[in-house]
């Protein structure tokens, strides 16, 4: 039987040290548990296209097999945005880890046979996608179990749980493929994944109050801010996705004898940790100046990773591409945050400081969130294929790394317009710059 809360108050100081904290607490656990495993499915081709050798595939064509599970996960963010709201968010989260179980297997199936054609590699990436939707699915149900004060670390630990997925795969299956075959990329997931079901089936709890339907969360398609943060959050979470899944198959192309495999997790493990932070500054500066200041930072990694990929240094490169990880990771947690303010501060706004007000405005953010990520994700797609059209057209990155410079400099002007100039801010921007 599902196991339902009907009385939740995470914003009343005394219900929340009496049991909500616990309560909260658990669910945290096993929900990064589950997003983890579905970040690590998600991103299992950044290393399984630099195995592919045998098959002969192009650059272009390898950079294909990396961009689809982005594509295909950021348009599945959007259904899995509401699957918790509608279910419960220990049913959905069950469902969403057992479908890991279908491009887990079919994976480990392909790789075994030497004729499998390259049309059928591209359905099973697109098919990792599915470990895409349950990052918005995760963040959507966390949202609603801490109060506002706590919202950014909480948020900041659980997509950071789930970011280290990355790192996970990076570093691992390097060695899984190394002493079991390459159709052990696939298998080695497949108990993980059946434990994760389990745990969230036992441990974990649907909230009455996160109720919603899919009408109703929708609503929050036609809220410029919704579309502003998505714009911002591409260059954040997109970056770091992109970037994750990128840097393997980039450093074989530019530095073939390089060492990359070796140190290809560093980087998405320091953006996944650094994540945390990026929420906590917010907590305490506000999002909208640490996320202005970090995309100027981030302008200045690309010109850095520019210069380094010319020099003719791995060691160089590698060093220069931290800088990103670096501070996509802070702008992961900064954006993040500023999402349940934005939306909360303008729920108090509309309906004043009560709780039926913090819950609407709950629900609007739990939306929002969902389509952000979304969005967001793509940059993780865009990015890759920039790099293949890069290569295909002049055999070098230059030209994406030109266009990713030019797109942060816009998302630094768009950052600073709508949240943080003096002159003509809106209220609900003023609130998201203020220390919500």
């Amino acid at each position: 039987m599902a196991r339902w809360i009907a009385e939740w108050h995470p914003d009343d100081p005394a219900f929340w040290e009496s049991s909500g904290k616990r309560v909260a607490r658990r669910n945290l656990i096993f929900s990064i548990f589950a997003e983890h495993l579905g970040f690590t499915v998600w991103t299992l081709w950044s290393i399984v296209a630099t195995k592919l050798g045998a098959y002969e595939f192009t650059t272009d064509q390898l950079f294909w097999l990396i961009a689809l599970p982005n594509l295909i996960g950021s348009v599945l963010r959007i259904p899995y945005t509401f699957g918790p709201a509608k279910f419960g968010g220990r049913n959905f989260t069950v469902v969403s880890a057992l479908l890991l179980l279908i491009p887990a297997v079919l994976l480990g199936v392909a790789v075994s046979d030497p004729s499998t054609p390259y049309w059928l590699f591209l359905v099973i990436a697109a098919l990792a996608g599915f470990g895409g939707g349950n990052f918005a699915s995760s963040m959507a149900n966390i949202t609603y179990f801490y109060p506002r004060s706590k919202q950014g670390v909480a948020l900041g630990l659980n997509a950071a749980g789930g970011n280290i997925g990355v790192s996970s795969v990076q570093l691992t299956m390097p060695l899984v493929i190394g002493g079991l075959g390459l159709a052990a990329a696939g298998w080695f997931w497949i108990p993980l994944i059946v434990v994760a079901a389990a745990c969230a089936w036992f441990f974990m709890d649907n909230l009455t109050s996160a109720k919603a339907s899919p009408r109703q969360q929708l609503a929050v398609a036609g809220k410029a801010q919704t579309w502003i943060m998505s714009f911002l959050y591409i260059g954040t979470f997109g970056s770091f996705i992109g970037y994750s899944t990128a840097f393997p198959l980039l450093s074989k192309s530019l530095f073939p004898d390089a060492p990359f495999a070796a140190v290809a997790f560093v980087g998405p493990l320091v953006g996944s940790l650094i994540r945390p932070v990026g929420g906590w500054l917010a907590d305490k500066l506000g999002g909208a100046p640490v996320t202005l200041w970090n995309f100027a930072a981030m302008g200045g990694g690309v010109l850095l990773v520019w210069l380094a990929s010319t020099s003719g240094s791995f060691w160089l490169f590698f060093l220069a591409f931290q800088v990103l990880f670096l501070t996509a990771g802070i702008g992961n947690g900064s954006t993040y945050r500023m999402i349940p303010a934005i939306f909360q501060a303008k729920a108090v706004a509309e309906r004043g400081e009560s709780e039926e007000a913090l819950l609407y405005g709950k629900r609007q953010a739990s939306a929002a969130i969902g389509i952000i990520s979304a969005v967001g994700a793509l940059g993780g797609f865009l990015i890759n294929r920039a790099f293949g059209m890069a290569f295909a057209a002049t055999g070098s990155p230059a030209l994406a790394f030109l266009a990713f410079g030019i797109f942060y400099v816009m998302c630094l002007a768009l950052t600073w317009w709508c949240y943080t100039r003096k002159v003509g801010v809106k209220v609900v921007a003023s609130l998201a710059y203020a220390r919500v």
